[in-house]
């Protein structure tokens, strides 16, 4: 979220930034609704100063003054209400303006590769899909999936059911031994603020699983992303300096609508309703998101290192970043069936902009200001397995089990 007295004094930089995020700012109505709003917040501050003033006064004429001044006052303040309602409409979808580094585009195409690594493997059989290697014994079982839950939605059996737990156990071990995040095993349900917070309501609300409650005043959510419970461990807080970084890693489902994805990714477990991932979250200084969100992006790839398995490194163009980013690097792995690379991972430095709506601040010798934010998947565990799957296959439909995986896979060679 913005600074509403930034925004007034940099309406047309914000234009241009808005613009390269592909949002055309409306700033005359800007302008209109927060003239209106100052208008009115000045007027009621006359009224009860002029109230005020009366109730000092004994006189019994000054009564009636004060109460038809107690009207205009609760008019006034409904009025403003109405009208900070409208503002809020507006700066709560105003998305994060990108770094100066980040390019400017559209959309994907004008994303730049910073790198790449592993060499992809040749095959001399003809390549199955993953989709086509969980059918033996139905390890990835779609029809029993729909039966109980629907379309989008995937049930695995023995040692791909096990595969799965030992890829989250195998990413959470690295991410906490090796690179010191501290492990949250967080609640899946979350408040509305709490999705307010990270940047998913309100612009992204027909996205969200919302669950059904009798009292319609409180409204719950089933987590997009261990993201939005990660982050929000700093909601309403006043942390100390000596406290940052904080670093929180967790492993949970994630229950996205998928509304805008229709007719993508339809076969296999590339596109889920439910999936599990493995989250990273940083809480720093502002100044310092820039070498954090390099430092998660080696900790991302640090996992398909270790399994050496082919990916990429895209920085995204201010097109294609999310809603509450200020940039993001994806990592893109290796597909042997599509022939292609996909995105397995966004790692993504906020600024400021979550702990604005979060209240999330830090003390220093300067006085309070808000902190930074960071988040990436550390990774997602299905593409996870849909990679290691192809790129591990034998020619006989087996699958080859990485060496540094065996021990949490109770040492078998293949599955």
């Amino acid at each position: 979220m913005h600074n509403i007295k930034d925004l007034r004094n940099n309406l047309e930089m914000y234009k241009k930034k808005f613009k390269d995020r592909n949002l055309d700012f409306d700033v005359k109505d800007f302008e209109q609704k927060d003239k209106i709003n100052r208008e009115l917040i000045n007027k009621k501050e006359l009224l009860e100063q002029e109230k005020k003033a009366l109730s000092k006064s004994k006189e019994k004429s000054n009564f009636e003054k004060s109460k038809k001044l107690s009207n205009e006052i609760e008019k006034i303040i409904s009025n403003q209400k109405n009208t900070q309602r409208e503002i809020n409409q507006i700066i709560f979808n105003l998305p994060n303006i990108a770094t100066e580094d980040v390019p400017v585009a559209k959309d994907q195409t004008g994303n730049k590769l910073i790198r790449k690594f592993g060499n992809i493997k040749k095959f001399d059989f003809k390549l199955k899909s993953h989709v086509e290697l969980g059918q033996k014994n139905k390890g990835i079982d779609f029809d029993t999936s729909t039966k109980l839950s629907g379309s989008r939605f995937v049930l695995l059996r023995d040692n791909f059911a096990k595969l799965e737990r030992a890829l989250i156990n195998f990413m959470l071990d690295i991410h906490v031994n090796q690179f010191k995040y501290i492990e949250i095993s967080p609640p899946l349900i979350v408040n509305e603020d709490v999705m307010f917070g990270t940047g998913q309501l309100p612009k992204f609300e027909e996205d969200q699983f919302e669950l059904k409650l009798n009292n319609s005043d409180e409204r719950k959510f089933l987590i997009p992303t261990a993201e939005v419970v990660l982050t929000n461990i700093v909601k309403n807080s006043n942390l100390n300096l000596k406290d940052l970084p904080m670093r929180f890693v967790a492993s949970t489902p994630c229950f996205r609508k998928e509304a805008g994805s229709y007719g993508k990714d339809t076969r296999g477990i590339m596109r889920q309703h439910q999936f599990y991932k493995v989250e990273l979250v940083s809480i720093v200084e502002p100044n310092n998101c820039k070498d954090e969100l390099e430092r998660m992006l080696n900790c991302a790839e640090e996992i398909l290192k270790k399994l050496e398995i082919p990916y990429q490194v895209m920085l995204l163009s201010s097109g294609d970043m999310g809603f509450s980013a200020e940039k993001t690097f994806d990592i893109e792995v290796w597909i042997p069936s599509e022939n292609n690379y996909r995105e397995i991972s966004s790692c993504s430095s906020c600024s400021t902009f979550q702990a604005r709506r979060m209240g999330a601040k830090f003390k220093s010798t300067k006085g309070s200001n808000f902190v930074g934010t960071l988040n990436g998947s550390g990774l997602a565990v299905g593409r996870l397995m849909i990679a290691l799957l192809e790129n591990y296959q034998n020619s006989d439909g087996t699958i080859t089990i990485p060496t540094i995986l065996k021990k949490y896979m109770n040492n078998l060679d293949k599955i």
